[in-house]
């Protein structure tokens, strides 16, 4: 550790600040260390005491539970008691958020949004560069379009259904005057409404629809071109518009080492540098940020952004970190060093030192997980002001995403929004850690639901309803994204395109997609309806009430058979153990993970936490044993080094659950589940990678 001003900062961190960051931006390393120390000493105590109301409540919410057991809950002696012990805070009144200063790509637009682990640089590459996408790819080598997808050479057959279907998507988003698509030759292009035509980008013809551009790609020499009777090579869409570069969720770090690795990406993405050399099918390729396209209008040029408009997902208010320690000798919230770190290194996209431009309205956004309640929001706030002030910033330049992921946030949730009023960009919901959330807060009250029955229980329609209206009822139409959760299953894009339209027909402006592919064809649903037009078709609907976002799920009078208990021990537990071995042992946080039937998700840990707090739920009211329980630990530790048998540096668990880490952390995250801060998976999870690497394995 190396000391600065007050603070003991492990060394990789101290060399990667001082050394590749602070140069570039002309700060002197004495006072940036002052200024940082002076943030610590202001806000730690306030962070600490913000999770001591986390336990009390929790405290007060398991004795509530206790002794109303076995009894209906009424509704309003229980919002009594939460506005009583200040769960439920009163709400705001009317207001309209001040946010100023905002990107297109968030405040006006509508389209998909990637989440990207920073750890994976080729992934976050892939994700950035996903702004422009093929469509004649995403059909051609998805289950987007029915029958087999190919594995060997072209498929002529499967090549001219994607034209079809292509062209039949052109039909709609930019129809001509009098012809389909299919029918067009050579020659000008009819279009019903000629305003959609943008311009030209050599031979490409680049048109406008909602906002997002549409690029067809006029190519006579392409194989597919040729053929073509007016030389259509490809259908390029606009589809990531905006991309999660995260520090939370999906990645594993536990130290100074990696959490330096985590800002030295995040450095490369602000300065335009960074790239990814790797081997694909026996060649190596390199891989960097995409540039911008310029695009012939009449005689004029105009340019379109090449790369995602990026966001960074800073961690939550729970975690420390070993990469600095305060003056009593504790580890520092990992938070508010992120906000100090991530916002220093955004510098170089305020103030035009990078190779690309990333906010061209000259904003930071970051993303703010796991907050519960409107103190939190008001907390966070307070400590990007500190930040702004710290690097010379006007006031607001730090925009924030609030996710809406905890069940106080939720309940509270325009008093959240008011906190953060005049520079919030975002709200989300996250239904995982949502769920994960309202399992914790009602532990003490009984047997839950099972894992596959959560999402079509009432209070998460009224959950993701109230985030909708909410939001358009203080201003966030046309001026922030209103956001949907995760499509899980990446392989799965004919059901994707079946069931993910209900976002944008919710008035969401945005939702997350699992990878660039997924993003071009949700692209489609942008295209297929005018958020713009549901957001202003709802916003004079009536916020749904408290009544069905707080019905707590149990499953009150349930008669369990051993069978049903059996199969969700073995799913749940095999989505542990799936998720965490490769978290523990490998440093993986987030991977497509084969679910109990073998099928690929995307798994993050806020799956894990469902599992986790499901079982240990049900160890708490003797719906299953403790012994139980083991058994089907050890049981799907077999299936899941199956599962894995073909990764080399995979290490299995059956057989040695006792020495396996990894099998270990697995086992501690359902028994000792219970006691974790609001069921939050990130202490377990340290606490063994920690042990993994220091090789006690």
């Amino acid at each position: 550790m190396t000391s600065r001003a007050t603070l003991s900062v492990a060394d990789p961190l101290a060399r990667f600040i001082e050394d590749k960051v602070l140069p570039g931006l002309g700060i002197d390393p004495s006072a940036f260390w002052t200024g940082a120390a002076a943030i610590f000493e202001r806000f730690v105590p306030e962070n600490r005491a913000l999770l001591d109301t986390r336990d009390a409540l929790q405290d007060r919410l398991d004795a509530w539970h206790a002794d109303h057991a076995g009894q209906p809950i009424d509704p309003a002696a229980y919002q009594a008691f939460l506005r009583g012990i200040g769960y439920l805070v009163p709400e705001p009144g009317d207001f309209t958020i001040g946010t100023a200063n905002v990107d297109a790509e968030v405040a006006v637009l509508a389209g998909p949004q990637l989440v990207v682990p920073v750890l994976n640089a080729r992934f976050l590459l892939n994700a950035a560069n996903a702004r422009w996408g093929s469509l004649y790819d995403a059909l051609y080598g998805t289950d987007a379009l029915p029958g087999p997808i190919p594995t060997g050479g072209y498929d002529p057959a499967r090549g001219a259904g994607v034209v079809a279907a292509a062209k039949a998507f052109l039909d709609q988003a930019v129809p001509l005057a009098g012809k389909r698509w299919a029918e067009h030759r050579d020659g000008v292009l009819p279009l019903a409404d000629p305003a959609q035509f943008v311009g030209a980008r050599g031979d490409n013809l680049v048109f406008s629809h909602h906002g997002l551009h549409i690029e067809v790609v006029i190519d006579r020499r392409h194989p597919v071109g040729r053929d073509d009777p007016a030389g259509i090579a490809d259908v390029i869409l606009e589809s990531a518009l905006t991309t999660i570069v995260d520090l939370e969720d999906s990645v594993a770090a536990v130290d100074a080492e990696d959490k330096v690795a985590a800002y030295a990406n995040w450095l490369g993405l602000m300065q335009g540098d960074l790239e990814e050399t790797f081997d694909k099918g026996g060649r190596t390729v390199t891989r960097t940020l995409n540039p911008d396209r310029e695009v012939v209008v009449g005689d004029q040029p105009l340019t379109l952004p090449g790369r995602s408009l990026l966001f960074v997902r800073n961690v939550g208010h729970l975690m420390t970190t070993p990469a600095v320690h305060l003056a009593d000798g504790t580890e520092a919230p990992e938070g508010i060093l992120d906000a100090i770190v991530t916002s220093l290194i955004g510098l170089y996209d305020l103030k035009g030192l990078g190779r690309y431009r990333n906010s061209r309205a000259g904003s930071i956004y970051i993303v703010k997980p796991k907050m519960h309640g409107p103190d939190e929001a008001a907390f966070t706030n307070r400590l990007f002001d500190a930040v702004e002030d710290l690097l010379g910033l006007a006031r607001h330049t730090i925009k924030v995403g609030v996710m809406d992921e905890e069940r106080r946030t939720s309940a509270n949730l325009a008093a959240c929004i008011h906190a953060v009023k005049d520079r919030i960009v975002f709200i989300n919901t996250g239904f995982l850690d949502r769920t994960g959330d309202e399992i914790h807060s009602a532990m003490a009250g009984g047997a839950v639901i099972p894992k596959g029955e959560m999402k079509a229980s009432g209070w998460i329609r009224a959950y993701e309803d109230r985030n909708v209206l909410i939001g358009l009822r203080h201003g966030l139409g046309g001026r922030a994204q209103i956001g949907k959760g995760m499509w899980a299953a990446p392989d799965r894009m004919a059901d994707m395109l079946r069931e993910k339209v209900a976002h944008p027909m919710a008035g969401a402006s945005t939702a997350w997609v699992p990878s660039p592919t997924a993003a071009t064809l949700h692209a489609m649903h942008y295209h297929e309806v005018d958020v713009a037009g549901r957001q202003a078709a709802r916003a004079g609907e009536g916020i749904p009430g408290l009544d069905a976002l707080l019905d707590v799920p149990l499953a009150t009078g349930r008669n369990w058979s051993r069978e049903e208990v059996a199969r969700e021990l073995d799913n749940n537990a095999q989505g542990i153990l799936g998720y965490v071995v490769r978290w523990v042992d490998q440093g993986v946080g987030c991977s497509k993970v084969p679910d109990i039937h073998d099928v690929g998700l995307m798994e993050d840990r806020a799956t894990l936490r469902i599992s986790s707090q499901i079982l240990a739920n049900w160890l708490r009211h003797g719906v299953t044993s403790a012994d139980e329980v083991e058994a089907a630990l050890r049981r799907m530790a077999a299936k899941v080094d199956a599962q894995n048998a073909d990764d080399p540096a995979y290490r299995p668990m059956a057989g040695r659950e006792n020495e396996s880490l990894a099998f270990q952390a697995a086992r501690a995250l359902v028994f000792e589940g219970e006691r974790q801060p609001n069921g939050y998976t990130e202490p377990l999870l340290h606490r063994f990678r920690r042990q993994v690497k220091a090789g006690r394995y």
